[in-house]
């Protein structure tokens, strides 16, 4: 059976012919995760894949990686692996490859064996798409190298197989969603004993209960804003002690990985709540009730063929009609698989299809200047008949409670 990833090849190959493209290019970053389950920091070093419409995919790498990616599960196609070390010149062996995956003039192939084949979908002029956040300078090397091709953006391709998980990914996703959940009940039934303690200590604290729980690193700084630091959408936490009657926003997750066949893969949680100690401050219950209702209203509009303008629409109309429009300073949400923040974009100009396997934030706010702010998150995913919620810990602003609202 094939690999997770020499399927998702096979289909990048398959969209490439569809937008007549010749060849994608990725450095370190989530597509080359995403295509070959291989995780690197990106660096001065000439670590390159490329995918070709035809012929096999080829890495370009330092010899350092050898055993890493000799281990990759991708069997067919092939993945070829060309190494180089620091007396070697990379853009040499990224001009040889280049020579070899693009089509020639007459419309054929080179082929290692030194024979060429067919190229029945040769476009009159060569595309290469790159990487979206490739660097500059590997950018300039490859224009150096095929300077007559037309270059576009790898999302061309990439961003359509990554925007609907497979069931690998959405069991990841669970899971990181019930280890959000299960930090989520620990912080609120605390209750009056997170009096005293700083932002910063309380932020480390929920970090460290989410590696307890099972959880990795942080798939983002955790954000603990109380009071009226609560009125930042991305405040970062401090040295602000929490007092009785603060509200607090508490937003984190962290990444779990998934199981893809030996390779990596890491999958994020993402969930806010709001919460108060003791008594809650004037307007605070309204505010907090209006965020809640307009979460449910977007999460319940949220089903095949709906437009993800239409859920920010339709959070954004019941916080207008409650007199606090101006005060919802942000989108409604964002996608996440391997990265927190991807496509589909939840704003409201966007007309953007949803389909079932899209995951993404459901997260309207109410931002009081120098008061308090209100955020409810949880993500979703849509399923063939409307939406299931990935976050299910209490949605209250009640601290000390394990009750679901």
């Amino acid at each position: 059976m094939a690999s997770v990833f020499e399927r998702r090849i096979a289909a990048c190959r398959r969209r490439l012919e569809r937008v007549d493209a010749s060849l994608v290019v990725c450095f370190p970053s989530p597509n080359f995760t995403y295509l070959t389950g291989f995780e690197e920091s990106p660096s001065e070093r000439h670590l390159l894949l490329f995918v070709p419409q035809v012929g096999d995919p080829v890495v370009v790498a330092p010899a350092m990686y050898d055993q890493q990616l000799e281990a990759l599960p991708i069997d067919e196609p092939t993945l070829e692996v060309r190494l180089w070390d620091d007396a070697d010149d990379p853009v040499e062996l990224v001009d040889d490859v280049l020579a070899e995956l693009l089509p020639r003039a007459d419309g054929t192939h080179h082929l290692a064996d030194g024979t060429a084949e067919s190229d029945v979908t040769a476009a009159e002029s060569l595309t290469i798409l790159v990487d979206d956040r490739l660097w500059a300078t590997f950018s300039q090397d490859l224009r150096a190298c095929a300077p007559d091709a037309t270059y576009g953006l790898a999302s061309t391709v990439l961003e359509e197989l990554r925007i609907r998980k497979d069931d690998v990914e959405l069991e990841a996703l669970r899971r990181a969603g019930r280890i959000a959940d299960r930090v989520s009940l620990e912080i609120r039934s605390r209750g009056t004993d997170l009096v005293g303690t700083t932002e910063a200590e309380l932020a480390d604290e929920i970090d460290r209960l989410l590696t307890a729980e099972g959880g990795g690193e942080s798939a983002f700084e955790t954000i603990v804003a109380s009071g009226p630091n609560g009125a930042r959408p991305h405040h970062h936490s401090g040295d602000r002690k929490i007092e009785s009657g603060d509200p607090i926003v508490l937003d984190f997750g962290a990444f779990v990985a998934a199981d893809l066949d030996g390779g990596t893969g890491r999958y994020p949680g993402d969930q806010t709540r709001t919460m108060v100690i003791g008594e809650p401050p004037d307007e605070y219950e309204r505010v907090h009730d209006t965020v809640l209702e307009a979460q449910r209203v977007a999460v319940e509009t949220v089903e095949p063929g709906a437009t993800a303008g239409a859920i920010d629409r339709a959070a954004r109309s019941v916080i207008e009609a409650a007199g606090y429009g101006d005060a919802f300073v942000h989108r409604t949400g964002h996608g996440v698989g391997l990265e927190v923040h991807e496509p589909p974009y939840i704003v409201g100009d966007s007309d953007r299809e949803l389909e079932p396997g899209m995951v993404f934030s459901v997260e309207p706010g109410i931002y009081l200047d120098g008061r308090f702010g209100v955020r409810i998150e949880d993500l979703v995913v849509v399923t063939e008949t409307g939406a299931e919620r990935l976050n299910d810990s209490p949605r209250t602003w009640k601290t000390g409670s394990k009750h679901h609202q």
